[in-house]
């Protein structure tokens, strides 16, 4: 792990698309402040024909995405290093000002939905306003006073508290030690375990760099709960003023999702995918010739010594020959980004961990990751420009208020991305049983490990927590250790040993601090499985996906799917995909008994 500033500059991002320097950016946050000041002097209180209604959505629109811009600066720069003490300041002193921004923007949809429905209608008229004022009529009777809205809006930091204290003892506090084992002295980070201890073929020091990593953890696993529990309590409480019953509701109603649909999602999974998975765990115990499989365990690759180092270049390759299904102006996104610096792949101290890509209205996208030439990486990268992809394109479409989807729709256009770039190199292995069986490998053990059961276990656990919370519970680190390791029994069962240090997993995803994604992502994935098998059969219909993607936030999830060729609406998606994953398995076992003969 080195430095940021000892790495290629070709292997981080160019936020000088967003500004071109810091005098341009501090100009832009001065020149949005007086654009704040007039709107508001313009629009507040003034508001009464329908002419008014779209002038004003008009100069909204224009004010977020400079807004979008903004933010998007100040807080990459943080998430690329988190040790850049001038980042950090301007990203905290930027949020201070934009929370201030937002309480005094904030008048505007307040003052909409008092309208009369006959103004609004008239209003509607406009194309380009007519899905936003539609929303604003369904969501009215959960929009507070004026003033509690400013008051809400201008707490936008402080309301925040909870993830930002998560990112600081994550980031500032923890540090590991060493891991000793097997005659070795290896130094150990948050992203070496996570990005390649965890899956180190040598047992001795896989197991010991979980145990310290565990007992790492361990040590702050009072203030990380507190942490979260400020914010489901934030959530609760912001709930039950927006006249809601259930934390859940209140935050599936954001997605526009029934509940029997997040229901189903978790339950058929967990009860169905379970199966597969432990057999897919057996396995692992017999290449490995494991005494028993551990939860440390899990995350082996099924041939170790055959999985060829992946350069950079070579998944780039991989990549856009994988994706040539969806044409050439998809692929021209693609490129674009691979040439244009949208990129931040180097492994440097300070980094953040997982992988993201943000996408500012009116801007490029950015993809922030760590490459390790791990085929992990190259699956990573193709799910990243698959968000890349999809609002690039929705957004040249729609405005902003309608560019982005329900989350239930979000991970459909990335894990499209992973399966398609995987079905190509599986049929690039033509007879070579050895290579197919990897691939296969790679698509059971990254892309639907991560997104059917890794994500799946913490939407169980973040059910569980949530109806703890309507039921008026506070939550502390015993609780939800407690929770967490009820979940890995429920789907592991017997299969499985969960070493001590497993219950503590919750303390390592962020998504918890962003509402109900994490069960979106089997969502996608069951949309994505769908559409990958459907191109895969006919490549035609992968104009129809590319349409879909143009769509962004103008339908629904579901109507999005249905568009796509995906009825949501039943189980029918989900079961079959869930055979898929089930069918992949089989493969591997059938492979592998070939490979020993």
């Amino acid at each position: 792990m080195i430095e940021r500033s000892q790495v290629d500059v070709n292997q981080t991002w160019d936020l000088s698309h967003l500004f071109e320097t810091e005098e341009a950016f501090n100009e832009a946050l001065e020149d949005l402040k007086g654009k704040v000041d007039g709107f508001q002097k313009e629009y507040e209180g003034n508001i009464t024909t329908a002419h008014q209604v779209n002038a004003g959505l008009a100069t909204y629109r224009t004010l977020l995405e400079q807004r979008g811009k903004i933010s998007a600066y100040c807080n990459l720069a943080v998430s690329a290093n988190t040790k850049d003490k001038e980042a950090q300041t301007r990203a905290a002193q930027t949020r201070t000002v934009l929370a201030g921004l937002d309480a005094k923007l904030s008048f505007f949809e307040s003052e909409l939905s008092q309208l009369d429905d006959a103004v609004l209608e008239e209003a509607r008229e406009n194309k380009e306003d007519a899905l936003y004022i539609e929303r604003l009529l369904e969501d009215k009777k959960h929009l507070l006073s004026k003033d509690v809205e400013a008051t809400l809006a201008a707490l936008g930091n402080t309301l925040d508290a909870g993830y930002q204290a998560y990112n600081d003892i994550k980031f500032k506090d923890m540090h590991f030690p060493d891991v000793e084992a097997d005659g070795q002295v290896i130094p150990m980070t948050y992203n070496s375990f996570e990005g390649r201890m965890q899956s180190e073929a040598n047992t001795a020091i896989r197991r010991e760099a979980f145990k310290v990593f565990s007992d790492t953890l361990r040590k702050y696993q009072h203030s990380t709960a507190s942490a979260y529990n400020t914010q489901i309590q934030k959530e609760k409480t912001m709930a039950t003023l927006r006249g809601f019953d259930s934390v859940i509701d209140y935050l599936l109603d954001r997605q526009k999702v029934s509940r029997e649909l997040y229901d189903r999602q978790i339950d058929v999974i967990m009860e169905e995918l379970a199966p597969h998975m432990r057999k897919f765990a057996r396995l692992i115990k017999e290449i490995y010739q494991l005494d028993e499989v551990r939860y440390e365990d899990l995350k082996l690759e099924v041939d170790p010594t055959y999985a060829a180092k992946v350069t950079y270049d070579e998944a780039k390759q991989y990549i856009l020959e994988g994706l040539e299904p969806l044409g050439e102006d998809y692929l021209k996104i693609m490129k674009e980004a691979f040439d244009n610096r949208w990129i931040d792949y180097a492994e440097t101290i300070g980094k953040r961990t997982g992988a993201f890509c943000s996408s500012p209205y009116g801007a490029n996208s950015f993809i922030l990751m760590f490459f390790t030439e791990d085929m992990n990486d190259c699956m990573t990268l193709a799910h990243e420009l698959g968000h890349a992809g999809h609002f690039q394109l929705a957004y040249k479409h729609q405005n902003i208020l309608d560019g982005r989807p329900s989350m239930y729709f979000v991970e459909a256009p990335s894990t499209t991305n992973e399966l398609l770039v995987e079905f190509y190199l599986k049929n690039k292995a033509g007879d070579d049983l050895r290579m197919k069986r990897w691939i296969i490998s790679q698509m059971v053990a990254k892309t639907y490990y991560h997104n059917f059961v890794t994500h799946l276990l913490e939407a169980y656990f973040q059910r569980e927590v949530y109806r703890l919370v309507d039921a008026g519970k506070s939550l502390d680190a015993d609780t939800l250790n407690d929770l967490f390791r009820e979940t890995l029994a429920k789907f592991w069962g017997p299969e499985v040993v969960l070493t001590k240090g497993a219950e503590l997993t919750w303390m390592r995803q962020p998504h918890y601090y962003m509402g109900l994604y994490s069960y979106t992502y089997s969502a996608g994935l069951t949309i994505g499985t769908q559409v990958a098998k459907m191109i895969q059969k006919d490549a035609s219909l992968a104009n129809t996906w590319v349409e879909v993607l143009k769509m962004g936030g103008t339908k629904s999830a579901e109507e999005l799917a249905k568009a796509a060729g995906v009825d949501v609406s039943t189980d029918a998606p989900l079961k079959d995909t869930i055979a898929t994953i089930g069918g992949l398995i089989d493969e591997i076992v059938d492979i592998t008994k070939q490979l020993n003969a």
